[in-house]
C-alpha cells in the first residue's frame, strides 16, 4: 500500500460494509516521494506503529472516530499465551497498545477497519474522481490529505506557495527560523495522484465526494489539538501534520495512521524530531540527487506524465552507518518520550536528540 508498511486483508470491504484487515509496519523510510530508500532504520516499524497505535487510542478516549482496532501481538507472544495465564489468543486478534507493551511486546502490527478503495483511473495527470466516486459509493477512503499546520518549520512548502501576510504574520518574507502561526492553517492536498498537490477548496470539495468538507476540516483540527496537547505534556513541539479519513454512510473516521514522527512534523529543544531530519540531511549530503528528483517533477508535469520517476536521472546514495544509528535512536527515543514509558532500548530524549543535531 505505501513504501513504508505493508497491508494485509482478512476480510474484503463491501458496499454496504467494514472488512477486516492490518499495517505491519517496516524499517523503511521515504524521503521526496521516492519510495523505499536503499537503507532501512532499525526498529523504525515498531516505532511507528507503537506511537500511532498510541494516538488511536487517545483519539477514542476524545470520542473521535476512528478505523483502529487495537495492536496485534507476534507469534512469540500469541504462542505463550499471556500473563494471567489465560489460552492463546487466535492469530490476529487485536488488544489495546497497554496491554502488549505491559507484555514486553512492541507491535509493528496495527489491526484496522477496511474501507473500499476503488482505481482512480487516469490519462497524464488528469485523475478521473468522478469514476472512483462512481465505484465507492458510500463506503470509500476519501482521496484527499487535510493537512493542519501551526508553525512552519525551515523546509515547510507553504513558505513557497504563500506569503507570511496569507497567514496574519506581520513580516515581508519568511525568516530563516521556525515561525508560529496565529491559528492553526488547515490545507487539502491530494492522496492517490503520482505527485501531490494542494487544492482550493472548491476542488477539494469536488475530490471528496459526499464527505463534507466542514466535517473533514472541523475533524483535523480536533485531532490536532489533541496532539499539540500531548505533545506539550511531553516536551515536544507538535508543528504539523496530516490526517486520512474514510466515509461510510454519512459518518466520517479518521484512518491511515495519526501522529507519528513519519505523518507529522515534531520538535524538541529546538531540534526536529521527525523524518524531517533525514529529508534534510538528505539536502545537505546528497544536493545533486535532491535537485534531479525537483527537476523530475516539473519535467512530468511540462510532459503530462504521472510517473516522474522514470525521468529523474539520478539515485539515492545510502546512509553512512552512524546516521542510520542516529536515526534509529531518535525514532525509539522519541516514542518513548511520547508515550511515556520505556518501550526501546534507546538513549535518553535529549541525547538523541543532541547526536542529530550535530550530523
Amino acid at each position: 500500500m505505501t513504501s513504508v508498511k505493508d497491508f494485509r486483508i482478512q476480510e474484503e470491504p463491501t458496499a454496504e460494509s467494514f472488512g477486516r484487515g492490518s499495517f505491519v509496519f517496516t524499517d523503511d523510510y521515504s524521503v521526496f516521494d521516492w519510495g523505499k530508500m536503499p537503507d532501512q532504520i532499525p526498529e523504525k516499524g515498531a516505532s511507528l506503529c507503537v506511537m500511532g497505535a498510541f494516538n488511536f487510542e487517545l483519539l477514542g478516549q476524545n470520542h473521535i472516530p476512528t478505523h483502529y482496532e487495537g495492536v496485534v501481538e507476534g507469534e512469540a507472544q500469541r504462542t505463550a499465551g499471556n500473563a494471567s495465564g489465560d489460552q492463546p489468543r487466535a492469530k490476529g486478534e487485536p488488544i489495546d497498545l497497554h496491554e502488549a507493551l505491559d507484555a514486553g511486546h512492541r507491535p509493528r502490527e496495527m489491526a484496522i477497519s477496511l474501507t473500499q478503495v476503488p482505481d482512480l483511473p487516469n490519462v497524464g495527470t488528469d485523475y478521473d474522481y468522478d469514476a472512483y466516486h462512481d465505484a465507492a459509493g458510500a463506503n470509500y477512503l476519501i482521496p484527499l490529505e487535510i493537512v493542519f499546520r501551526n508553525t512552519v518549520p525551515v523546509g515547510s512548502s507553504l513558505r513557497t506557495r504563500t506569503e507570511p501576510s496569507d497567514h496574519g504574520l506581520d513580516v515581508e518574507t519568511w525568516p530563516e527560523e521556525v515561525v508560529e502561526l496565529p491559528e492553526p492553517v488547515v490545507e487539502f492536498s491530494t492522496k492517490y495522484e503520482e505527485q501531490d498537490r494542494y487544492l482550493d477548496r472548491e476542488e477539494a470539495d469536488r475530490i471528496a465526494g459526499k464527505a463534507d468538507i466542514e466535517r473533514l476540516e472541523e475533524l483535523a483540527l480536533s485531532v490536532n489539538h489533541i496532539l499539540n496537547e500531548r505533545a506539550a505534556d511531553t516536551g515536544f513541539v507538535h508543528e504539523d501534520g496530516k490526517i486520512e479519513c474514510l466515509y461510510y454512510n454519512g459518518e466520517i473516521r479518521v484512518a491511515d495512521v495519526v501522529g507519528t514522527f513519519d505523518e507529522n512534523r515534531f520538535a524538541y529543544d529546538g531540534q526536529e524530531v521527525s523524518k524531517e531530519v533525514i529529508r534534510q540531511y538528505h539536502k545537505r549530503t546528497q544536493p545533486e540527487w535532491v535537485e534531479a528528483v525537483s527537476e523530475a517533477k516539473v519535467a512530468a508535469d511540462e510532459q503530462d506524465v504521472a510517473d516522474w520517476k522514470s525521468l529523474c536521472e539520478r539515485q539515492p546514495a545510502p546512509l553512512a552507518d552512524d546516521v542510520i544509528q542516529a536515526a534509529r535512536d531518535l525514532y525509539c527515543a522519541g516514542t518513548n518520550a511520547y508515550v511515556g514509558r520505556a518501550v526501546f532500548d534507546a538513549p535518553s530524549i535529549e541525547e538523541a536528540v543532541e547526536t542529530v543535531r550535530n550530523l
